[in-house]
């Protein structure tokens, strides 16, 4: 199990003191959240991709490369890469070179996006959202499987004997989630190449994850990936911990009252019972987490958000370091005893190159003398 966090990158006002961090400030946040990550034994840092404010992260990559530099470890992710407005060259081209800078430790999440103004201000059409999905994710496999492309669709001008460069390190492109919120149909796309699924599982009740996990699961054995309980699931999540639940309801209660993506709306006790959102002791997060397995089966990532609804730096770094001293080692013991052989790891660029070496008959490493 890869145990990691992700941002959506949220510019918001600390309601304890009425100070709004600048964007300055949360850039660099997100570096030292990443750093802390690796520090305390994390798997995976992951950030959103966004072109408006409140956000901060209109370049990922930008981001993932600066802190590939400074970090060993990690894998490196997208939260969310918006497969319908960027151009599919571009994001072919982005991550193969932020895959040769991180060796590898590179893999990233693909959607829709939930921002409507997004579409008109990089040329497309809302409408259009779910197609444009399905045919730029077709072109890009393309230009990270072929050497040389030719291609023509409904959305782009066409390719003739395009390359894509740098190549992917290795031969092996970097791994795509397909994410969703509410769509089917990527559950669908994800299935049909064999690619993960992730499901934001943050601010709907588990029945609905449920439903769009269960279609990913069968349609991945449909195409003849693997047996459903074999999927490539990921599962995101958040949390607020202090060593005594009280503490933590006390202290996150105006963060949750006032942040603009739940605020002013259900009571922090009634998110948090129908919603994946912990806020308690270490030992509360700890038994949250373990019954997703119970929900959704057996799955290869869990992703926390925890640096949002203005929540100084300072606090999400003391997080962090009590999830990694009383909560990561728990998880750990708990998913390795509970996974079954037959379900896959967590897909790595180290074990993707092995399997490739595999299936073409060449060894992975050479045979002692």
């Amino acid at each position: 199990m890869q145990i990691g966090v992700f941002s959506v990158s949220d510019i918001t006002t600390d309601p304890t003191t009425g100070r709004t961090p600048t964007e300055n400030e949360r850039i660099k946040a997100a570096v030292a959240i990443a750093k802390k990550v690796e520090e305390i034994g994390m798997d995976v840092y992951a950030i959103g991709e966004h072109h408006n404010r409140p956000f901060f992260s209109s370049s990922p990559t930008t981001t993932l490369g600066y802190i590939a530099a400074q970090t060993e470890r990690i894998t490196l992710s997208t939260a969310t890469t918006l497969i319908t407005t960027n151009d599919p060259v571009k994001i072919a081209e982005d991550f193969a070179m932020l895959q040769h800078l991180a060796d590898g430790r590179v893999d990233l999440v693909l959607g829709r996006g939930n921002t409507a103004p997004v579409y008109p201000w990089f040329g497309k059409n809302i409408q259009d959202g779910v197609e444009l999905a399905i045919e730029n994710y077709s072109l890009l496999r393309r230009l990270w499987d072929e050497d040389t492309v030719n291609w023509s669709g409904k959305f782009r001008t066409p390719l003739q004997n395009f390359t894509s460069t740098p190549r992917p390190l290795d031969g092996v492109a970097p791994f795509v989630w397909h994410g969703s919120i509410r769509t089917p149909q990527i559950a669908e796309v994800a299935a049909y190449y064999g690619d993960g699924f992730f499901a934001n599982n943050i601010f709907w009740p588990k029945e609905h994850y449920q439903q769009l996990i269960g279609l990913y699961r069968e349609r991945y054995e449909h195409y003849g990936h693997g047996k459903a309980d074999q999927a490539i699931v990921g599962l995101g999540g958040q949390f607020f911990m202090r060593k005594n639940s009280q503490d933590a309801v006390k202290e996150f209660r105006p963060y949750f009252d006032n942040a603009p993506v739940y605020g002013h709306g259900p009571s922090l006790e009634d998110f948090t019972s129908q919603t994946p959102l912990t806020v308690g002791s270490p030992q509360e997060i700890i038994e949250k987490t373990l019954t997703f397995r119970e929900y959704f089966g057996d799955y290869q990532r869990q992703l926390f958000l925890i640096d949002h609804a203005g929540l100084p730096l300072k606090t999400v770094l003391e997080q962090l370091d009590l999830f990694g001293e009383e909560v990561l080692p728990v998880l750990r013991k708990e998913y390795a005893a509970l996974k079954p052989a037959h379900v896959p790891d967590p897909p790595t660029h180290a074990g993707r190159v092995a399997a490739l070496l595999a299936a073409q008959g060449t060894p992975s490493a050479p045979a002692e003398l």
